[in-house]
């Protein structure tokens, strides 16, 4: 059986039930808007070099980081990720039912990088690394179902660029962002409202 003292850390509140939801929900309809910005942004980009457009990926990642770095809690990333996916569908795009299925791969792929820690270090490293996990699993994912026969540099290429937007937007922004949010007091009810905790500098 395990301690007393340490289960509560694991277990969901209804306060964090409802915080996930609403960044989720939130970062769904950022998603909205991504789907929108990211053609005019990606397509210079792959002019450039193809391949390259990968690095627009990070504004379909920060979900379920973000999401985890508030709340703390195993399935946060994931659960954050997935409903904000689910939003952006429901929303209507241009991928339909296969961007749940893109965010539960990601969501999926930050939140192990969460468990590998135990849940016990959510500072600005393992942040980025959550994050260029999720831009890993987009690009390996993007590659097997919307590039199919692409060549192995340009496969390199879109893998490294989501790997990157991963780490740069949904993992050090989302980790400035939920700094920011716990200097104001917004996030006093929760573990990543102390700014200062000695987990944050890990």
């Amino acid at each position: 059986m395990g301690s007393p003292s340490v289960r509560p850390i694991y277990r969901w509140r209804v306060v964090d039930i409802v915080v996930a939801s609403v960044l989720a929900v939130a970062a769904g309809l950022v998603f909205v808007l991504w789907n929108i910005a990211s053609n005019p942004l990606g397509a210079p980009l792959s002019a450039a070099l193809p391949g390259l457009q990968a690095l627009v990926g990070g504004g379909w990642l920060f979900a379920g980081v973000l999401t985890a770095l508030v709340i703390r809690k195993p399935g946060a990333a994931l659960y954050g990720e997935l409903v904000a996916a689910i939003v952006s569908a429901l929303v209507g795009n241009q991928w339909g039912v296969l961007t749940i299925e893109s965010g539960l791969v990601q969501g999926l792929a930050a939140e192990l990088v969460f468990a590998a820690f135990v849940y016990r270090r959510w500072g600005l490293p393992v942040a980025v690394l959550a994050g260029a996990a999720a831009g890993l699993a987009m690009g390996i994912n993007d590659l097997i179902l919307w590039y199919p026969g692409s060549t192995s540099t340009f496969a390199a290429i879109y893998v490294v660029s989501g790997v990157v937007s991963g780490a740069l937007i949904a993992g050090a922004l989302s980790w400035y962002v939920v700094r920011g949010l716990a200097k104001t007091g917004a996030l006093s009810r929760f573990a990543s409202g102390r700014v200062r905790s000695p987990a944050d500098a890990r």
